[in-house]
């Protein structure tokens, strides 16, 4: 993990494209402003997570829905 130190109004560049900006620093937050094309994806981590929980239990389901018609079939 890359580690830096950063003030307000300052930012860094990833890749090409995509700027992270320092914002505002207040009360123990940290508001980020973020440049990057549209079709880049952003997602804070918890929302992120969330999506991945979600995403395996649906294939999950969907494994289980397909075990369910094939025994249907071969009755």
């Amino acid at each position: 993990m890359l580690v830096l130190t950063r003030k307000a109004d300052e930012g860094i560049i990833i890749g090409k494209d995509i700027e992270l900006k320092i914002l505002a620093i207040e009360e123990g937050k940290v508001k980020l402003g973020i440049s990057a094309p549209k079709e880049v994806e952003i997602f804070r981590k918890e929302i992120y997570l969330e999506i991945e929980e979600e995403n395996k239990s649906a294939s999950s389901q969907q494994v289980d829905l397909t075990a369910l018609k094939n025994i249907l079939i071969k009755k």
